[in-house]
């Protein structure tokens, strides 16, 4: 007598029962499984599981390879070939851990790198603050093919980490190290002693780096294409000269607030980086136009330029990048105070990609520069997004003026005291769907007529 048995399908918290013939009908769509994650549990033995009979093994691991970290675990729960299947390190090759950062500890680690083994190509641990080097240790010795590593917000890592990298992890590319504050200089020296792969690095706010790291780094790491080492604030024009000379395929670097930097950084870099498409030089204020002339000459590639609080930087060094790099499409200029319209002249006339420009604090410009801009053809075609808070002299005429821009998406009008809200709704009129960022402070009561006392303060009567 044939043995008969009911099965249980759980989807999305509902449980309904199937019998098997409405089961050999449910769709097999991969992508189904993806999105909407199924999990099936029975009151029969695992030998009696159909679908485990009818997909081999090599369509398993296939399906199983779209699923994130949460839908593996749950797999793995199923049955005992499932969980074989669902742990196995073919799935297993790019991990990213910040959603569970307040509970993973290092043990967590320790296990998914033996189960991961040379499978593993990419973990990301941000934020999992109780990852220690003992466990990145054992990550490095059993994950030997690793290619990327994200350790942002790491406190407990130290100098220890990269050594075990520098030891194991040869073929590893990206590694970002943001807000590790104990790393020191010996870190970087044991990334360019062991790790001569590296193409993207991020040592952001790491506090204790220097010159000497840097130099070390560049020297045994030449094919570094992303440097970003934002709140650095011991780098010297030294390390970026270093840095540019040994690799020469940079294309991203990132220094916001190395404020120690000097022109003579940027010539070194525009004359030996000509491949050179992101620039960050934000709060670098020892910086003058001769940087911007500079770049304009040697770097045409240039795409992203963010030099807000450089505050030497005049009409003049814009006027040259004007003219040169005509593949820009993003530019931060806030708080350049020394730019006027002129600067905006010929952004509009030669640089036909621009799609975001910030001008805030920018207090000389006026109606007219804003007239340039939002009448160009590039403009009319491509900015999406404009900032100009804090630009005293701007009214609604300049709103009018950019009425023709289409795929205007954004503006920012913070403390802009000659904009109004007529201005903002005619603007809204021909824009529907532009996002307009403004503030209007309230209406100050009129003074008391005559001598008579007021019965309250001026501060009682506005609240």
């Amino acid at each position: 007598m044939r043995r008969k048995f009911r099965k249980k399908l759980v989807i999305e918290g509902r449980h309904e029962t199937f019998t098997p013939q409405q089961m050999r009908e449910a769709p097999q769509n991969v992508t189904a499984m993806k999105q909407s994650y199924v999990q099936l549990s029975r009151t029969f033995t695992e030998d009696e599981a159909l679908i485990n009979k009818k997909l081999p093994k090599e369509l398993f691991l296939r399906i199983f390879s779209y699923l994130d970290v949460v839908s593996l675990c749950r797999c793995a729960q199923v049955s005992k070939s499932w969980n074989l299947l669902a742990l196995d390190g073919s799935n297993w090759q790019r991990i990213d851990l910040f959603e569970f950062q307040t509970d993973v500890e290092g043990s967590v680690i320790e296990n998914l790198s033996r189960r991961c083994g040379g499978f593993l190509r990419k973990l990301s641990l941000r934020g999992c603050q109780s990852i220690g080097d003992a466990s990145m240790k054992t990550l490095a010795s059993y994950c030997n093919y690793i290619e990327d590593i994200n350790l942002e917000g790491c406190k407990k890592i130290t100098d220890n980490t990269c050594q075990s990298l520098n030891r194991y992890c040869r073929k590893l590319q990206r590694l970002d190290l943001t807000s590790c504050s104990s790393i020191t200089d010996l870190s970087l020296r044991a990334l360019s002693e062991g790790c001569p792969s590296l193409t993207h690095i991020n040592i952001s706010w790491c506090i204790n780096i220097t010159d000497v790291g840097i130099e070390a780094l560049a020297h045994g790491c030449r094919k570094i294409k992303s440097f970003i080492a934002k709140g650095c604030q011991q780098i010297t024009d030294r390390a970026i000269s270093s840095l540019s000379q040994s690799c020469p395929d940079l294309e991203t670097l990132h220094l916001f607030g190395c404020t120690n930097l000097e022109d003579k950084a940027v010539i070194s870099l525009a004359e030996n980086c000509k491949n050179l498409q992101y620039l960050c030089l934000s709060n670098c204020n020892r910086l003058t136009d001769a940087s911007l002339i500079i770049l304009a000459q040697q770097c045409h590639q240039l795409n992203t330029l963010e030099v807000a609080g450089c505050t030497q930087f005049t009409d003049a060094g814009f006027q040259a990048l004007a003219r040169n790099c005509r593949y820009l499409e993003k530019m931060d200029l806030e708080e350049c105070v020394l730019i006027t319209d002129n600067t905006l002249i010929h952004l509009a006339m030669g640089c036909p990609r621009l799609e975001n420009l910030s001008l805030s604090h920018c207090e000389l410009i006026t109606d007219d520069g804003i007239r340039h801009l939002g009448t160009s053809p590039c403009s009319s075609e491509h900015l999406t997004v404009l900032e100009l808070d804090n630009c005293p002299l701007i009214t609604d005429t300049s709103l009018e003026h950019l009425i023709s821009c289409h795929n205007l998406q954004r503006i920012e009008l913070y403390d802009c005291q000659l904009i109004t809200r007529t201005g903002i709704r005619r603007l809204k009129n021909h824009l529907p769907n532009i996002k307009v960022h403004a503030y209007f402070a309230p209406v100050t009561p009129p003074t008391s007529i005559g001598n008579s006392r007021q019965r309250y303060c001026r501060c009682c009567i506005i609240l």
